[in-house]
C-alpha cells in the first residue's frame, strides 16, 4: 500500500453480498460422519461422495481457493479458512488484531516537492458480515465452527456441502454420477462474487483446472492429485444465480478474460483551486511515448478491498493503477497506464512503473488466494506484453524491492507484499519459472526456496496498542524469504543493514525487517562457498545462507556483474537514476545526486538487472500550467541497476566494470 496508517484492528472484505446472504437450500440431514479418512485425497473423495458433488469439481474449487493448503489454520486476506476457504469474517474481526505496518513514506517519492502525507479519511465501520460461509457450512454439516476452521477434513466436508446446496438452489442435478459440466452455476456461486463477470471468471478458472489437471504436495505434506478431464461447462446455469450484470467500461486496460471495471482515481485541484501545485492524486503523462514503462510493482493493500476503493477515490490521498480483490480476483483500474500514479515511494520508479494493489495484510501473515494469484498473473502478463517488460525479478518487483530515494527515506520505505507472497508460484503462473542457467562456478545464484516447506521463524506479526510489533512468534507458514547470516552458521548473527539499523546492529527476524533477507527470483553474485553454505554479496558484505546440495534453496545462474573500476576503492550507490546537473535547463531545480548510506567496495560483485538512462520527469503543477512541465529531462549519465540488498539500487555506469559473471567467479 502506498502509505501506512495507525493500527485500527484487522478488517477483512465484508462487501461481496452473495455468499452467506442468501438462504441455502438444505441437502437433507447430514449423514453420520464416517471415521476421518487417512489422506487428504481420501478426504476429498469421501466428502464428494457424501454430498453428491463430482470429485473433480470439489478438488478444482478447492485448488482455486487454496491450492489444497491448510495454511496452519490461519485466515486468508478475505477471512477464509482451510482448503475450501470457508469464510468467517465475524470471527476474524472479533480478534481485533491490528493490521498495518511500517513507518510512513511519501508515496510520490519526489523530494523536490512537498511530501504527500494527506490526512486519512475517517474509517467506516464494517458492514454486516456477508462473507460468512463457515456458518452456513456448520448449519448444513452439523460440524462445529472451530472444527471447520482448523480441521481440514471437516473443512472439506463443509465446502462440499455448500456446493451441493448451491446446486440444489438453482435446480441443477446433484449426485455423485452427475456431469461436472452441470455444476458451473454452483461453482460460480462459490466465488462469492456479486456480478456475473467476476463469478464467471472464477468458474472459468475452475474448469480450466479440471481440463489441465493438477498435482502437488500441500503445506502439511499431503499429496493431492486432480486428474485432467475434458469438460465443457454448461454456462447457462450462471443465469440462474440472479447476479447483477456489469458493463465493461470502454478503454479499461485488462485482458478480456478478466472481470475488470473502471473506478477512476480523481485528478483535481485541492483547497480553493487557485494553487496549481496543490492537487491530487496522480500525474498525467504520455507513457510509453514519453518514458518507457520499465517496472510493474506488486503491492498489498493493508486494507479491505472496499476500504481500498474508498481511499483511491479520495483526491487528497494517493493512487495506484489497479486493485485486485482477494475472494474472486475481481480487478478495478484507477489510473491509466499512460499516467503516473503516486504509489511506490520513489519518483524515478513511479514515473517508470505500473502499481498493482492486492487485497492483503503483510504483517499478519495472512495468505493470498489462488484465484487472486491467477488473475494477477494474467494482468501482469498482459501488461508486460503490451509494454515490452521482461518477466523477471529485475522488472516485476515488490514494493519492498523499491529503493529509498535518499538516506533519510530508506528506513521509511514500505515492505509489502512481504515474506509470505509466493514469488516462485507467481512466476510459474506467468509462464516464466525460475530455473537454473549456470553451474556452481558461473558466479550467480537465483533464490528459489521451496515455499511450502520454507518456514522462517519471524516474529512481530501482531502489534500492541501503540502500533509496535510484539515479540509473539508469527505462525510458521510458507515464505519466499531466504535468511542471511554474517558467517556460515545458523548461530551467527544476521547481516547488517545500516539503512534500517543506523546503530550498526544486526538485522532481526521481526516481520518487517528485511535487512537480512533475499527473496525468490532475486539474483545475487556469489561471494564464497563453504560446505553446505553459500555467501552472496549483499549491502557491502558477505551474506551466508544454508544451501545444502540435498535441498538447495537457490539455483545456479549466469549473467553479468558489476565491480568498481580499477583504482576505485569504493563507489556510491543510488536509489534513483537522475541526470547530472548540466542536463537541467535553466529554471528547473537540479535534483541532487545524493548517494545512499551504503558502500560498494573494490572486490565486491553485484548482479546486473538492466542499464538505465538518467531521467527526471518534471511534473510540478496541475494541468502542466508552468512552462516546462510534463517533460522528461535526460542526461548523458547512465546507470546500472543492481541487486544490492533486498532492494534494487543503482550505480553510475562510469564507476563500474561490467563483466560476465563467470569472470573472476569464486571456485
Amino acid at each position: 500500500m502506498p502509505r501506512s496508517r495507525a493500527p485500527m484492528g484487522r478488517r477483512f472484505l465484508l462487501t461481496t453480498a452473495l455468499v452467506g446472504a442468501a438462504t441455502l437450500v438444505p441437502v437433507g440431514p447430514a449423514p453420520a460422519a464416517n471415521p476421518t479418512p487417512d489422506t487428504r485425497q481420501q478426504q476429498y473423495a469421501a466428502a464428494a461422495a457424501e454430498y453428491g458433488v463430482p470429485e473433480s469439481v470439489l478438488l478444482a474449487v478447492s485448488y482455486l481457493e487454496s491450492r489444497w493448503d491448510t495454511n496452519a489454520g490461519t485466515p486468508s486476506t478475505s477471512a477464509g479458512y482451510g482448503p475450501m476457504h470457508l469464510t468467517d469474517a465475524t470471527y476474524v474481526n472479533s480478534l481485533g488484531e491490528p493490521g498495518h505496518y511500517g513507518p510512513q513514506e511519501d508515496p510520490r517519492g519526489d523530494d523536490s516537492r512537498a511530501p504527500i502525507h494527506a490526512a486519512e479519511p475517517a474509517v467506516n465501520p464494517p458492514a454486516e458480515a456477508a462473507l460468512q460461509t463457515l456458518d452456513a457450512a456448520a448449519a448444513v454439516t452439523g460440524s462445529g465452527k472451530e472444527a471447520l476452521r482448523s480441521d481440514p477434513a471437516a473443512n472439506i466436508r463443509g465446502g462440499a456441502a455448500l456446493l451441493a446446496s448451491y446446486q440444489k438452489q438453482i435446480g441443477a442435478p446433484v449426485g455423485g454420477g452427475t456431469d461436472p459440466a452441470a455444476w458451473y452455476g454452483a461453482v460460480a456461486r462459490y466465488s462469492g462474487s456479486d456480478s456475473t463477470d467476476s463469478a464467471a471468471t472464477f468458474a472459468n478458472e475452475v474448469y480450466a483446472t479440471i481440463r489441465t489437471g493438477a498435482a502437488r504436495t500441500t503445506d502439511d505434506g499431503q499429496r493431492v492429485t486432480l486428474a485432467a478431464r475434458d469438460v465443457t461447462p454448461q454456462k447457462s446455469w450462471l443465469d440462474k444465480l440472479g447476479l447483477r450484470k456489469v458493463a465493461r467500461a470502454d478503454g479499461v486496460e485488462c485482458p478480456t478474460e478478466l472481470a475488470c471495471q473502471w473506478i477512476p482515481a480523481p485528478y483535481q485541484l485541492l483547497g480553493d483551486g487557485t494553487d496549481p501545485e496543490y492537487y491530487g492524486n496522480h500525474d498525467l503523462s504520455d507513457r510509453p511515448a514519453r518514458q518507457k514503462i520499465e517496472y510493474i510493482v506488486i503491492h498489498d493493500t493493508e486494507e479491505t478491498y472496499a476500504r481500498t476503493l474508498e481511499l483511491v477515490q479520495d483526491p487528497a490521498y494517493v493512487s495506484w493503477h489497479y486493485t485486485m480483490r482477494s475472494s474472486d480476483g475481481h480487478t478495478a483500474q484507477h489510473v491509466k497506464t499512460k499516467d503516473v500514479a503516486w504509489q511506490a515511494g520513489n519518483w524515478y520508479i513511479n514515473a517508470k512503473s505500473i502499481g498493482i494493489e492486492h487485497e492483503g495484510f503483510a504483517r499478519q501473515g495472512t495468505w493470498y488466494t489462488e484465484t487472486m494469484y491467477r488473475t494477477s498473473a494474467k494482468l501482469v502478463g498482459y501488461l508486460a506484453k503490451k509494454f515490452d517488460i521482461p518477466l523477471d525479478r529485475q522488472h516485476i518487483i515488490g514494493h519492498d524491492n523499491v529503493p529509498g530515494t535518499i538516506p533519510t527515506t530508506v528506513r521509511g520505505m514500505h515492505w509489502d507484499p512481504g515474506p509470505y507472497w509466493d514469488w516462485s508460484h507467481y512466476f510459474d503462473l506467468l509462464k516464466a519459472p525460475f530455473h537454473s542457467t549456470g553451474t556452481p562456478t558461473t558466479g550467480l545464484v537465483t533464490m528459489d526456496p521451496d515455499f511450502a516447506s520454507n518456514h522462517p521463524a519471524f516474529w512481530g506479526c501482531q502489534l500492541d496498542e501503540n502500533g509496535n510489533p510484539t515479540s509473539e512468534p508469527c505462525p510458521l507458514r510458507g515464505s519466499s524469504s531466504v535468511i542471511l547470516h554474517s558467517a556460515p552458521s545458523q548461530d551467527a548473527p544476521l547481516v547488517k543493514d545500516v539503512g534500517l539499523h543506523e546503530d550498526g546492529s544486526p538485522s532481526t527476524m521481526e516481520a518487517s525487517d528485511h535487512g537480512a533477507r533475499a527473496s525468490a527470483g532475486q539474483t545475487y553474485a556469489v561471494a564464497d562457498r563453504q560446505g553446505d553454505w553459500t555467501a552472496i554479496w549483499y549491502l557491502g558484505q558477505k551474506a551466508w545462507f544454508y544451501n545444502p546440495g540435498s535441498a538447495p534453496v537457490a539455483k545456479w545462474a549466469t549473467g553479468f556483474v558489476v565491480t568498481p573500476k580499477p583504482g576505485k576503492a569504493t563507489i556510491p550507490v543510488y536509489g534513483r537514476a537522475y541526470p547530472e546537473e548540466a542536463a537541467y535547463p535553466a529554471g528547473v531545480p537540479y535534483q541532487t545526486l545524493r548517494p545512499l548510506q551504503y558502500t560498494l567496495s573494490a572486490g565486491q560483485r553485484y548482479a546486473v538487472g538492466l542499464v538505465a538512462p538518467s531521467e527526471f520527469y518534471k511534473a510540478y503543477t496541475f494541468a502542466g500550467t508552468f512552462p516546462g512541465d510534463w517533460t522528461v529531462i535526460r542526461g548523458k549519465m547512465q546507470y546500472v541497476q543492481i541487486q544490492f540488498g533486498h532492494r534494487i539500487m543503482f550505480v553510475n555506469k562510469d564507476d563500474v566494470t561490467i563483466l560476465p559473471s563467470t569472470v573472476g567467479a569464486p571456485d
